[in-house]
């Protein structure tokens, strides 16, 4: 069986109070695991665990948990709309001129939310929301148009520019990241100093068209059907029949279709963003980027790298890795911390698997695997073995919803699954009503062109037995078929692939990378600041991304980089202690 790798931050302290007691809040998130929580927050990021070899995902869900349904009063009256014309400001590519000088309206930001959780948080005073228009097809200027949300608040003290955050996915919501970041964010000097800007990805959230593939039944559908454990020929043919089918919707159900597919990728986001750098009137880019948000700040600085201020990228993937070989390292930072999780739990008065670390695994298997054939309750739903194996999954990315998972757990010995179901459905950003948002579907869209497809079965099934030894407790226990995943039949070609940046002129980096990270292993953090010549920060802790999360040590690093150039010492630590 086989995780989908995720590349955004972890879980809120919004979703762990919603999980522990179930008031509804409003989260505070901060980047790709949103900025400022005691945890990593994950934003809109699916981690889906199937049998079918699926590349990256992750990683958290960020800025707004659709498990949440926040109860808050009308938001306050926000001013009217103002038009700024700040760009062009540094270098424009021929042809593109109406896009990189382009008029920005910003106004109400609560227009812009696309569920209950965004809702509130764009209602904050102080939130300016506008479209960006985009070429579809950078190859065509004078072809259709597309348009991206964006966000901000402003600087209260002396402006430097703009700081432009991405919480990762791919998929994740850059405006709902910056919501959630922006209280914390103008307490401190970055927020006198920068406009904090979050932008929705093409296809993402706000922006127009957003990506769509399955409709919320049919997600239901694909959640509680474990058929991916039929490894038989015949459960392989359904499967890949299935994964072709995905692709059909896809291109049937977005507009623009095909050409929109084809154009979704981070070779096209990193275009937008130099759009947008132009637009906001900044003659070189400040960035934050969380996880796969790091893989746009390095593609960003390959292909502008003259356009670059400053980049802190937090939570990296090696840009040389292929999409097995990330998901296999991706796997190994859960077992990792599945083992820290359980050497925890057998401490606990009630840990679910037991008192001894070394039979930890066996006792979650013998957990979850039966869900295979017997789903249990939860509610008037059923939780199945993918639910209870991605709510686990969702737990690991922070230690605050460790307690959360081991009382999941507890229940599930007494055949319920509602804890569980609650970590999958924020995990896939299920909403109460049922609705699910967009971001599974523009996280498949990204992920099948930003890497070449895996059509040799031999290597599908090289890659579950890797993966199955790395994080075992993920293992469903049945004979795996070869069975190819959607990108493997996707409709369009990929346009990216892994390399080692090309950044001659890049002026110095930030990397800052965790020694426990589940999602995105400390090597890769290690190997990217290698890549680009940067200057690399670890924390020792375990989770996932820790700038702007209240760790004094690694958030002087990146703000001092970020306000002046200051880069810190050569093999600077921080410890897990604030």
């Amino acid at each position: 069986m086989i995780l989908r790798n995720r590349f955004i931050n972890a879980a809120t302290r919004g979703l762990l109070q919603s999980l522990v007691d179930g008031r509804p809040v409003r989260t505070t998130r901060v980047s790709h695991r949103t900025v400022p929580a005691a945890t990593t927050s994950s934003a809109n990021g699916t981690i889906v665990v199937v049998p079918r070899f699926e590349r990256y995902r992750l990683a958290g869900v960020l800025a707004v948990i659709s498990l949440l349904a926040a109860c808050t009063s009308a938001p306050p009256a926000q001013p009217g709309p103002v038009t700024e014309t700040n760009g062009p400001a540094g270098p424009v590519p021929g042809g593109l001129e109406r896009f990189y000088g382009q008029p920005l309206t910003w106004g109400d930001c609560v227009p812009f939310a696309t569920s209950d959780s965004t809702r509130s948080a764009f209602g904050a005073p102080g939130l300016q929301c506008t479209r960006l228009s985009v070429p579809l097809d950078y190859a065509r200027p004078d072809g259709p148009s597309i348009t991206l949300g964006v966000l901000r608040q402003k600087a209260s003290g002396d402006r430097i520019g703009s700081l432009v955050v991405n919480p990762g996915g791919p998929g994740a919501s850059g405006m709902a990241s910056a919501a959630s970041q922006a209280e914390t964010v103008a307490s401190g000097e970055l927020g006198q100093r920068f406009d904090l800007v979050g932008f929705d990805p093409r296809g993402v959230g706000a922006s127009q068209p957003a990506v769509r593939c399955l409709t919320d039944a049919e997600r239901d559908a694909d959640r509680s059907d474990d058929s991916e454990s039929d490894g038989s020929p015949q459960g392989v043919t359904r499967q890949e029949t299935e994964s072709k089918q995905l692709g059909e919707k896809c291109v049937q159900r977005t507009e623009h279709g095909a050409a929109m597919l084809a154009n979704i990728g981070t070779r096209d986001v990193v275009r937008d963003l130099d759009v947008l750098r132009s637009a906001l009137g900044d003659e070189k880019l400040t960035y934050l980027g969380y996880s796969y948000g790091t893989r746009i700040g390095y593609s960003y600085a390959e292909a502008f790298p003259g356009n670059v201020r400053a980049l802190v990228l937090d939570g990296a993937l090696d840009p040389e890795q292929d999409s097995i070989d990330s998901l296999v390292a991706q796997g190994a930072g859960f077992g990792k911390a599945f083992g820290e999780f359980t050497r925890w739990c057998v401490a606990q008065q009630d840990c679910a698997l037991g008192t001894d670390p070394d039979a930890a695994i066996g006792a979650f298997q013998q957990l979850v695997r039966p869900l295979i054939d017997n789903p249990a309750q939860a509610g008037e739903r059923r939780l199945s073995f993918e639910d209870a194996t991605t709510g686990a999954v969702q737990a690991l990315y922070s230690q605050q919803l460790w307690d959360v998972l081991n009382t999941g757990l507890n229940e599930l010995k007494r055949q319920q699954g509602n804890t569980l179901l609650k970590l999958a459905d924020a995990y896939n950003e299920r909403g109460a009503d049922g609705s699910y948002s967009t971001t599974q579907d523009a996280f498949l869209a990204v992920r099948c062109v930003d890497d070449p497809r895996v059509t040799d079965r031999a290597a599908v099934a090289e890659a579950h037995r890797r993966y199955a030894e790395v994080a075992p407790f993920l293992d469903d226990g049945r004979s795996g078929g070869a069975a190819l995943d959607a990108c493997a039949f996707w409709p369009v070609p990929n346009t990216s692939q892994p390399h080692t940046p090309k950044v001659g002129g890049l002026p110095p980096v930030l990397v800052v990378s965790t020694t426990g990270d589940p999602a995105t292993p400390y090597a890769a953090g290690v190997n990217l600041a290698k890549a680009l010549g940067g200057k690399l920060v670890t924390f020792e802790g375990t989770q996932h991304t820790v700038f702007l999360q209240g760790n004094r040590c690694v958030d002087k690093a990146g703000t001092d980089y970020l306000v002046d150039g200051t880069l810190p010492a050569e093999n600077t630590r921080c410890s897990g202690s604030k």
